[in-house]
């Protein structure tokens, strides 16, 4: 005697198959927010204006990688460790300005955060008011961008692009000379 397997199931799973290809797209492509779109006296920006690095082949950073580096390492590094690396007492940071949207990263410097639960005891200071971070933000940000694209090894750029006039008196304007 022969037995037939009933055509339902097979009917099911070869239409769930074609459903699925035929309702298959391609995933939107992620936003680069590394890649410099445009360049303002002195400032790199993405396509959607964020600002990031850019870094010549001779290994010559733009002025606010340069300026992040000094930034980082007067203000950030105490806690985050040196070149965004992260310690034991706080998480890198390198990896976060790729991943991190660049208006969040902005919130959580400028107002602090706060993760206390059972699994995680974090805290963030607010530094918005502190102009030693807020005056060069960005350029912290592009710093750690840099760092977290492996675009810029690990210790002080030989060497950097001049400081613009504009950068030099948004500097001057935001720290009140």
């Amino acid at each position: 005697m022969t037995r037939t397997r009933p055509a339902l199931p097979m009917i099911l799973a070869a239409w769930t198959l074609m459903a699925g290809a035929a309702g298959a797209q391609e995933a939107p492509a992620a936003k680069d927010n590394i890649t410099a779109a445009r360049h303002e006296n002195g400032r790199y920006y993405t396509a959607d204006d964020v600002p990031t690095f850019n870094i010549a082949k001779d290994g010559t950073v733009d002025w606010m990688t340069y300026s992040g580096f000094r930034r980082y390492h007067s203000e950030c590094h105490v806690c985050h460790g040196p070149e965004g690396e992260g310690s034991s007492y706080a998480p890198a940071l390198k990896k976060s300005a790729i991943t991190m949207d660049y208006y969040d990263f902005v919130e959580v410097v400028t107002n602090g955060r706060k993760k206390v639960n059972v699994a995680e005891n974090s805290v963030m200071p607010a530094f918005g008011q502190n102009a030693n971070v807020m005056c060069y933000l960005d350029d912290i940000y592009t710093y750690l961008k840099a760092r977290g694209a492996d675009a810029l090894p690990r210790g002080r750029p030989g060497k950097k692009e001049p400081k613009s006039d504009a950068i030099r008196d948004t500097e001057s304007d935001c720290l009140g000379h």
